[in-house]
């Protein structure tokens, strides 16, 4: 079957990006498809595979997620039937020779790197949310994968909305060869944006008001934050009050944005115990059975824990939270009872828009400032995109509804700015790491080697930026010649002249620009006749521009350095309202003022600096002032040129210099040493493979091993606090801590990126887990910490596999960890 014929057998007609993508699918290319969310990317991805099934090649589906590898393996089984179907991921290894075999992307990498003949019968490889290449963690596992997979794979790219497609695109063309660009800019459901505001004055009553008339920031909304009491008058919308609003207008079912954990749990109990209720009682009886059956492998003591029966009791109401401190049953469960449109409201962080198919009819963003672990930040435009992606379902709703809490502390001019710009530009995170260099030496030779990292995105953007910084510098030195050529007078010394008050000119005209208000009617000399303007809007800061309008009708936005020396204020107009300068309109009204305009005393700034007796020598010095401009523009550009630094591939070969002063390397050649880190993928990797290599585990039992361990794994959410070593390994601890500090000198040395030091946060509970306590010992009951708990033990069970493998089964302390750890609610979560 090609992906054309797939498509052509769908039960609906495909879409124009699907069957262009399709085409090039069935050329035998690589495709990167960038379309929003829920536009149907993943038809490609299964046309793709049809293709390659067809053929007699097996494919590969990767996902950045466990929780959505293990969706697509759910869904896959239900096409084509388990036996066809495998998972691979940190936690399963299900059929993992089958047809189809669903992974997530570190999985993918380490086969590859291993030289695994699983990999011989690939036809076709899908990178399911490749975006996440630019995650500060794990993005450069999506490189590794484009620059060292077999060429003759062909790659399909799926990723969501961005900014650079081009250039992404062809930098895989460059490495990959025939590679198609396949963009879709238009959500398949439309989507409104709308501002949600409380107005105290007409008892709290709440607004719903479009963010935008047309394509603009809708001056409704800025009129009334702008006017008189203002800020006494309106307020952010209560939860309880939204949530009515959401039912009363039929914008359910919703998923409510609460950046925080804790406040999303909140959230959905305030509201169902102020009575909300979206469910029937059939409806809430099939809800009590679904979940019963989704966590009946769960004992009764942990589920208490978790907080059970307050889930249970929201979720018969038709309300959930949904978070990452969830454990994977709870979480899956709501998911699959709001798809299932049985919950019609879900309080989430933003961990839910990563991929989870769960579109609703509306998204509402409680906040646009969230947390980033060293601050609050607004959200970024393509975090919006990401956002409101899952609002409006094909097929069922026409339109899209994104709904934006009023906040007190964010302008409406930057709600309204972050919603219409839509997408931000892919940038690579991508460096090399102690594991990847000695994968490279033992599957490359140097040059080799090296030519790969210069092949990385990386390298590619670094290039790109650098070449088109060069350029720039080029024109502006070019430019800058002209200018001093122009500035020179054979009579003057224009240098000298200029030189003589250039702050005290520049200043007094930025004072004077900051002492004028909209209304205000300037006059100045233009091409020897005095011409009016109107302020209609002043900038802040030292240095405001101004936005006038001339009385032929002209809109000019002016820095206080562009002013000409000499500036009149002669008086004011009364401006018209509403302010409108783009409506030309408005700006034949406000010239028509200014023609019929007396003028009074004028205050005038002046520095003319034009000599009497030399005709012409303002053009000169404003020929003088803009070289000087220039000259700042090209020091900033070679500043930017210097910040891109070496690039990767002098930073690899320092980090070969340390490996090789550690005995991971001799010349371009393995030692054993180094050849035990090719299996061990971590952030820390390099101090684990010291930790090994000093005998640190040995004569640990279970629980000491796995809380010495955990320091590579575990890493605080947020500004750790000082927890310390349990007293049993205390002497092992220094001595980690010493090796990260002794490698983290050499690193500096080196100009490298320093490795992120041990982690004591998680050392005591892991003690305690594997010693056999139970998770009522270590949480109080309705904890919003026991997800994070499981993915820290899933993570620790992982990295302790490597190390068995690496050890080849020598150290019993980790045979008995992996025992203690993989246990109830923490082995639950390790199953599909």
């Amino acid at each position: 079957m090609t992906a054309t014929g797939y498509l052509a057998g769908l039960a609906f007609s495909a879409d124009r990006f699907q069957i262009e993508a399709a085409g090039a699918v069935d050329r035998g290319a690589s495709v990167v498809v960038t379309a929003p969310t829920g536009a149907g990317k993943t038809v490609v991805a299964e046309a793709a595979i049809a293709r390659a099934l067809g053929r007699g090649e097996r494919a590969v589906y990767t996902t950045p997620l466990k929780a959505l590898s293990n969706q697509k393996f759910g869904d896959f089984r239900g096409d084509y039937g388990d036996d066809r179907v495998g998972l691979l991921t940190g936690d399963n290894s299900i059929n993992g020779s089958a047809p189809i075999v669903v992974m997530t992307t570190e999985v993918l990498r380490n086969m590859m790197y291993a030289g695994s003949a699983d990999l011989d019968s690939v036809g076709v490889v899908v990178l399911d949310e490749v975006h996440y290449l630019q995650d500060r963690t794990r993005g450069g596992v999506w490189e590794e994968i484009i620059i060292h997979l077999d060429r003759r794979i062909p790659l399909v790219a799926l990723s969501a909305t961005i900014a650079n497609p081009e250039e992404f695109a062809a930098w895989v063309r460059e490495r990959r060869g025939d590679t198609a660009l396949i963009v879709e800019r238009e959500r398949p459901v439309p989507l409104e944006s709308h501002y949600l505001i409380r107005d105290r004055w007409e008892g709290s009553a709440l607004r719903l008001l479009p963010v935008f008339q047309g394509h603009r920031p809708n001056d409704r909304i800025g009129r009334m934050l702008r006017g008189s009491g203002g800020a006494r008058r309106y307020a952010a919308p209560r939860r309880h009050e939204t949530c009515e609003l959401l039912r009363s207008r039929k914008l359910l079912p919703a998923i409510y944005f609460i950046f925080s954990r804790r406040g999303c749990d909140e959230a959905a109990a305030s509201v169902v115990d102020r009575g909300l209720r979206l469910t029937t009682p059939d409806v809430a009886e099939e809800i009590v059975r679904r979940a019963e059956e989704a966590t009946a492998h769960l004992r009764a003591d942990d589920l208490a824990v978790l907080g059970y029966g307050r889930w249970l009791h929201a979720l018969r109401a038709g309300v959930a939270s949904h978070h990452a401190g969830l454990v994977p049953a709870m979480k899956e469960t709501v998911e699959h009872l709001f798809s299932a449109g049985l919950v019609r409201l879900v309080f989430a962080t933003e961990t839910l828009a990563l991929g989870i198919n769960m579109p609703a009819r509306t998204v509402v963003l409680e906040n646009l400032s969230k947390y980033t672990g060293e601050g609050h930040e607004l959200i970024q435009a393509g975090d919006y995109t990401q956002l409101t992606g899952r609002a409006g379902r094909r097929g069922i709703d026409t339109d899209g509804s994104a709904v934006i809490m009023h906040s007190p502390y964010v302008p409406f001019e930057r709600v309204a700015g972050i919603a219409a710009r839509g997408s931000h530009p892919l940038r690579s995170s991508f460096r090399p790491t102690y594991n990847m260099a000695v994968n490279l030496v033992a599957r490359y030779d140097r040059e080799h080697a090296e030519t790969l990292l210069a092949s990385s995105f990386a390298h590619f953007a670094e290039d790109a930026r650098r070449r088109a910084l060069q350029e720039d510098l080029a024109a502006d030195l070019a430019r800058l010649e002209e200018l001093k050529s122009s500035a020179f007078h054979p009579d003057v010394d224009v240098w000298a002249l200029l030189a003589q008050s250039p702050g005290s000119r520049d200043g007094a005209l930025a004072a004077f620009a900051a002492r004028t208000t909209a209304g205000d009617v300037l006059e100045w000399r233009e091409r020897g006749a005095a011409v009016r303007h109107a302020v209609i809007a002043r900038g802040t800061g030292k240095r405001p521009r101004l936005l006038t309008v001339s009385q032929a009708g002209e809109v000019r936005r002016i820095a206080p350095e562009r002013m000409p020396d000499t500036v009149a204020r002669t008086g004011r107009v009364e401006l018209p309202r509403p302010f409108r300068p783009r409506d030309a309109s408005y700006r034949r009204l406000v010239a028509d003022l200014l023609g019929r305009f007396e003028p009074g005393p004028p205050e005038t700034v002046s520095f003319s600096d034009i000599r009497p007796d030399v005709p012409g020598l303002g053009a000169h010095l404003e020929a003088a002032r803009g070289a000087r401009r220039l000259e700042e523009r090209i020091e900033t550009r070679r500043r930017r040129a210097a910040a891109l630094g070496p690039g990767i591939v002098p930073g690899f070969r320092g980090l070969l210099g340390l490996l090789e002063r550690r005995g991971y390397l001799r010349g371009w050649s393995l030692t054993p040493k180094g050849d035990r880190l090719r299996r061990l993928y971590s952030e820390m990797d390099l101090v684990l493979g010291e930790v090994l290599a000093d005998g640190l585990l040995g004569g640990l039992d279970g629980p000491d091993t796995a809380a010495l361990v955990s320091a590579f794994t575990y890493e605080a959410r947020r500004e750790p606090t000082e927890v310390g070593w349990p007293a049993a390994i205390a002497d092992q601890a220094d001595r980690v801590e010493a090796i990260w500090r002794e490698i983290v000198a050499e690193e500096d040395r080196a100009g490298l990126v320093p490795t992120r030091p041990p982690d004591a946060g998680f050392a005591a509970v892991a003690t305690r887990w594997v010693a056999g306590e139970e998770l009522s010992d270590l949480f109080e009951e309705d904890d919003a910490d026991v997800g994070d708990f499981v993915r820290n033990c899933r993570q620790l069970i992982d990295v302790l596999r490597q190390i068995l493998d690496v050890e080849e089964g020598e150290l019993p302390g980790v045979r008995a960890a992996l025992r203690g750890l993989d246990r109830g609610v923490v082995a639950a979560a390790g199953a599909v």
